[in-house]
């Protein structure tokens, strides 16, 4: 599948893949694209990075949230990518990036190389039952239910930087959406407002940071986005019932005796 909307250079990569025997589907549209892939269940995408109101890169949360979705290798197509545009593509799930213009060989020698790669992970172990081509849904997960995958495109971003999560409207816009459907969305698919979702998020990684590491409790609080211990502490303690030192000693007096 190709998603894109830059017209005349789709003429030269279009010739090439139906020159090497691919079959394609093409889409102008960020979000078209997504629902067309749920359906459609390609082998392969390749997605512009600047695709207007929806960028490639809200696309690929959503495709990367969608468990009918989730396998489908993503290269990124995009003119003259800066490094941090690189790295946001591949840390939202892309596996490469071709720069514009491309030269067709090398398009198709890259497509070429991430179909064996998703072929192979495909296979199963030697003796061991044959591997689906994707993880199948759970019955009580509707297949292409964007509100749920928007819902949980957002709990990633959350839980990928508890320390920086964005206001409620970049943080919407972020899974290709507006704050009103993020919220209703959210509350749900999660039983939770966002505002909620992220402190109970915060308030739980800091647990596992004071039992499993050496931080301190100041450290603690910067790394999942509090201002500072004190009000990090008051937090824990409504949630937990303890402070967060009272919490560690415990934690440790268990591991010791365990």
């Amino acid at each position: 599948m190709v998603i894109d909307d830059s017209v005349e250079e789709l003429q030269v990569l279009l010739a090439a893949l139906r020159g090497a025997g691919h079959r394609i589907s093409l889409d102008f549209d960020a979000l078209g694209g997504y629902r067309r892939a749920g359906v459609l269940q390609p082998d392969l995408i390749l997605l512009d990075v600047h695709l207007g109101a929806t960028s490639g890169f809200e696309a690929c949360r959503l495709l990367k949230a969608d468990p009918t979705t989730a396998h489908i290798p993503v290269i990124f197509l995009t003119a003259g990518a800066t490094l941090e545009e690189r790295l946001t593509g591949l840390r939202e799930g892309g596996v490469d990036y071709i720069l514009k213009p491309f030269e067709p060989e090398e398009v198709l020698v890259r497509i070429a190389v991430h179909l064996a790669l998703a072929r192979r992970g495909a296979q199963p172990p030697d003796g061991a039952a044959e591997a689906p081509g994707r993880p199948p849904a759970s019955e009580e997960e509707a297949p292409h239910d964007l509100d749920r995958v928007i819902a949980r495109a957002a709990q990633r971003l959350i839980e990928s930087d508890l320390a920086n999560i964005p206001p409620l409207p970049a943080l919407a816009a972020r899974v290709g959406t507006h704050e009103k459907r993020l919220t209703r969305a959210f509350r749900a698919h999660t039983g939770r407002t966002v505002l909620e979702f992220a402190r109970e998020e915060r308030l739980s990684r800091a647990q596992r940071l004071l039992a499993q590491t050496p931080l301190s409790i100041e450290d603690v609080a910067h790394a999942i986005g509090f201002s500072g211990a004190p009000n990090f502490t008051t937090a824990f303690k409504e949630r937990f019932g303890s402070t967060p030192a009272a919490f560690r000693r415990l934690s440790r007096d268990c591991a010791c005796g365990a």
